[in-house]
């Protein structure tokens, strides 16, 4: 079945990372043309499904670490669409008044995110932008027009599964220099991405196939090394254990600990 709602700007004509993301967790904010699209990157890379549950959980698990150092704030870039275990509600666990704004240029996932917070959220503590991440400034001004993020407490800005959809032609390099510029003293980033730097050379094949696949998509991908990485993290204080497959940072007991994925790359930086 189709999604009962749609939102103006919608493009259906091609796939799209955020609803074949949503499909790949097990989602219903996607279209056709979104599976059909997933079936084939998943042909080209047959981890995708784990790589997209891995860094789900890498999301749960960073989101906690914040809120045990005190952060009860974040900025969430590039959310996608809220399936399952998304930012508000993970925090809300640990602290039931912890704020969130999600931002994203899709509008699927901005109409069911605003749906999701409708339904389950509290708008003095809670929510979505429909923006352009690479607009720094635009989006920094707009999170804290909404009320809900203090200018003067840390943040937890988090870009989880999204930079490697934007090719530095984009401006994400400059987006995210100025977004580590304004974060506040005390903040933390987390950063996950699709990388080729430590898998075999199987892996690598597989994951320039995905990138070859996701070309029909209106958002392809890009492949980055581990020193392009790390250059996201600027000046910020990379915390243990570093930029690591993302099951590997921080894992919990619960974990399977036969998923492996490699590709899949995460890291947490503390702004001293």
């Amino acid at each position: 079945m189709e999604p009962d709602y749609a939102s103006q700007g919608i493009d259906l004509d091609r796939p799209n990372a955020a609803r074949t993301y949503d499909w790949a967790l097990g989602g219903t904010a996607n279209w056709a043309i979104d599976r059909e699209y997933g079936v084939q990157a998943l042909k080209a890379y047959p981890l995708l499904r784990e790589a997209t549950h891995a860094n789900r959980a890498f999301l749960g698990r960073a989101v906690r670490h914040c809120l045990a150092e005190g952060i009860t704030q974040f900025l969430d870039l590039g959310s996608g669409v809220p399936t399952m275990r998304n930012v508000h509600e993970v925090a809300d666990e640990v602290n039931p008044d912890s704020r969130c704004v999600y931002v994203d240029i899709e509008p699927v996932a901005v109409a069911h995110a605003r749906l999701l917070l409708a339904k389950n959220g509290d708008p003095d503590r809670h929510a979505v932008l429909h923006a352009n991440l690479c607009h720094a400034e635009e989006v920094w001004d707009a999170a804290f027009d909404t009320g809900v993020l203090d200018p003067g407490k840390p943040i937890g800005l988090l870009t989880v599964a999204v930079l490697h959809f934007l090719p530095d032609s984009t401006g994400v390099r400059e987006a995210m220099q100025a977004y580590r510029e304004l974060l506040p003293s005390g903040s933390r980033y987390v950063l996950s991405h699709i990388s080729p730097a430590d898998v075999d050379e199987i892996e690598q094949d597989q994951l320039k196939n995905l990138e070859k696949v996701s070309k029909q998509s209106s958002t392809p991908g890009v492949l980055r090394n581990r020193d392009e990485l790390m250059a996201f993290f600027g000046t910020l204080e990379l915390l243990d254990p570093g930029l690591v497959p993302v099951e590997q940072w921080q894992p919990d007991p619960t974990d399977d600990p036969d998923v492996a994925v490699r590709a899949a790359l995460g890291g947490v930086a503390l702004k001293r």
